[in-house]
């Protein structure tokens, strides 16, 4: 063994970081901290400071380290395999600092040779560059108040209004420019006063974990312990995540645990077999990304995406994780044809060993980290997605409402005098809202590929339009469970999301589109600030339909509720662009009601049909009722009311 100059070991010193009782828990499918172990860690040994390298590998016959530090020399430094058969390679080299380029050459039993990067690295090169690099964690964290108090703040009975951010092009140094980011502090110096100013109590970042591809908007990882170095360092990161909590709003994450894709350097075929995948492809081969999927039977790998998880809470306080693509890991013919999917074990269509996945993820999330959350994005009917393991749920604190989202973009599409005929699959969400801890997301998936901004979904003249658009959010604000808007919709972008380039900010010079934007704070602060709308925003007892079957004039309203009674809310909302000067609703009790927001004030860019003094009920007979509250009913506007103590 050669010798490194002024030093008394080998070039690599046998060394360990793993115990047996880590290799025990890797080989479960139990480990939880294997970013502590794997990777590349600094340590000092036998008085020599250094690199200590572990990587799994089980099908290598061969692994060195290369990189700056022996001029990619593929035989200079060598890795020693385990003598207990679990694949993994390690060793101790002198000398080697932090920030130095690596990668692992491996040669495969079949002789294949494969340069890979570390599946476990905290830091990478920028793009188009593949090298892993040495790096530590360290950081003086200055968020005690907030992670001290979160669990109130990442409550169920607490707001959740999410703003959903791609952290490239929300805005860029030079809009032309797509190769120009902001670094994470100044994208934090400008994002989080704006997420507070208009009213969102969480930022979800579309995934920041190493991706080669910017077009894949993160959804293509090839480092998922490492944030991405487009914007920084991971302390930079750290210190992005802290900007936001001193701000008091919570960061939540998408995270991928569903596929990755096939880069050279990245997780597939690792050390020349199928070692984060399936081996068959009608499992392991996702046709609508092109990308391919873990192997959820396999332990080791079921190890490495629950110590992901759980790095992200731990090493980088995240709040929440969203967790991407539920449907595809949970059904074995999802998007795939008769013939191109194989059933479980028992003949059916579900991949048993992700769900079996799902459920201890969360199980351990929510030991470990109670105050966090953790969201499905999963579009089926599916039993139990936000219901706990012990009752058979996946074990999720939420799951997106897509039914929602479709339903009402579908019905806000057709024209207002149309939409007589289509008002139950308009209120057809209230049906099964309660089944599920659902989200209501309008995502960057409703904006892409040819789907139209959201203000151009809405039909009419521009008036209209903005009038539709205000509409559904005191709509969508008002409905139960959380919410989420991806960035641009609140201020009414006119172009697709192009991820190349930034929002257009110049849009709010128009009174239209500043209208817009006040409205979405307003109803933010609506939401944000009564009880009714969030402290039992899950349960039926949060909501009452008070008129559901004018169809005629498409006039709807509903009572929404919390433990008490003083905090109801009255919400009317009119579908159509007439206006209703003398409207009556049936209410079981008297009271005097004020009008706290209307999507129609002249300040949102409405036609200005308020209700500008207490309006009090009536004792008579109406709808089965006694008692009838007579409005004004704004067009194309949605109207909330507080009752009068």
């Amino acid at each position: 063994m050669s010798k490194e100059s002024n030093s008394t070991l080998p070039a690599v010193a046998p060394f360990s970081l793993f115990s047996a009782k880590d290799v025990e828990l890797f080989q479960a499918g139990l480990h939880e901290r294997l970013y502590e172990r794997f990777g590349a860690h600094a340590v000092e040994y036998e008085g020599e400071a250094g690199t200590y390298f572990a990587v799994w590998a089980p099908n290598a016959a061969y692994i060195s380290v290369i990189g700056e530090f022996n001029n990619w020399d593929r035989y200079t430094h060598t890795l020693y395999p385990r003598w207990d058969h679990s694949g993994i390679w390690e060793g101790f080299i002198p000398k080697v600092k932090k920030g130095s380029l690596y990668k692992y050459f491996i040669r495969s039993r079949t002789g294949e040779e494969l340069y890979k990067g570390d599946p476990y690295a905290f830091h990478w090169e920028l793009r188009p560059n593949t090298a892993s690099i040495t790096w530590n964690l360290d950081y003086q964290w200055k968020d005690k108040q907030w992670m001290e108090r979160r669990h109130a703040h990442n409550s169920l009975q607490s707001p959740f209004t999410v703003y959903e951010v791609h952290l490239g092009s929300w805005r860029r140094p030079d809009p032309n420019n797509h190769e120009v980011f902001y670094s994470y502090k100044e994208i934090a110096d400008r994002l989080v006063p704006y997420v507070k100013d208009m009213g969102f109590t969480h930022v979800e970042l579309m995934p920041v974990g190493e991706h080669p591809f910017d077009g894949s908007w993160g959804y293509q990882q090839t480092g998922y312990y490492a944030p991405t170095s487009r914007y920084g360092t991971p302390q930079d990161f750290m210190a992005f995540v802290d900007a936001f909590h001193h701000a008091g709003i919570g960061v939540i994450l998408d995270w991928v645990p569903s596929h990755f894709p096939y880069d050279a350097h990245g997780l597939f075929r690792f050390d020349g077999s199928h070692t984060y995948e399936y081996a068959d492809m009608r499992k392991g081969y996702h046709p609508d990304w092109n990308s391919y999927i873990f192997n959820y039977k396999r332990n080791e790998v079921r190890s490495f995406l629950l110590s992901n998880a759980l790095y992200w809470l731990d090493k980088y306080h995240i709040d929440g994780l969203r967790v991407d693509a539920v449907a595809s890991m949970i059904h074995l013919d999802y998007s795939r044809n008769t013939g191109a999917w194989a059933p479980n074990e028992e003949g059916g269509r579900e991949n048993l060993e992700a769900i079996t996945f799902l459920k201890h993820l969360n199980e351990r999330i929510y030991h470990l980290h109670p105050d966090t959350q953790t969201i499905a994005e999963e579009s089926t009917s599916f039993y139990g997605v936000s219901r706990p393991v012990f009752l058979g749920g996946l074990g999720f604190g939420m799951k997106w409402m897509m039914g929602w989202m479709n339903d009402t973009l579908t019905f806000f599409k057709r024209d207002p005098m149309h939409r007589k005929w289509h008002q139950d699959e308009f209120t057809f969400s209230i049906a099964y809202a309660f089944s599920e801890n659902f989200m209501l997301p309008l995502s960057h998936d409703e904006v892409v590929h040819g789907k139209s901004p959201m203000i151009y979904k809405m039909p009419g003249d521009d008036w209209q339009k903005f009038a539709n658009l205000r509409l559904l959010y005191g709509y969508m604000f008002t409905h139960p469970g959380t919410k989420l808007l991806f960035m641009g919709d609140e201020i009414g972008q006119t172009q697709e999301w192009n991820f190349r380039s930034e929002l257009n900010w110049h849009l709010l010079e128009h009174p239209t589109h500043k209208g817009l934007q006040q409205f979405v704070k307003d109803v933010n602060r609506l939401y944000t600030s009564q009880p009714a709308l969030y402290q039992l925003q899950f349960s039926y007892d949060s909501f009452e339909w008070v008129n559901v079957s004018d169809y005629d004039n498409s006039v709807l309203a509903y009572l929404r509720k919390s433990e008490d009674p003083k905090d109801t809310l009255l919400v009317v909302l009119n579908l159509t662009p007439a206006t209703h000067e003398h409207y009556m609703i049936a209410l079981s009790a008297a009271g005097t009601w004020q009008e706290i927001l209307n999507s129609d004030d002249p300040r949102y860019y409405g036609s200005g049909v308020l209700n500008t003094s207490p309006v009090k009920t009536v004792q008579q007979p109406y709808n089965g009722k006694d008692y009838t509250l007579t409005l004004r009913v704004p067009p194309l506007g949605a109207a909330v009311f507080k009752g009068v103590q």
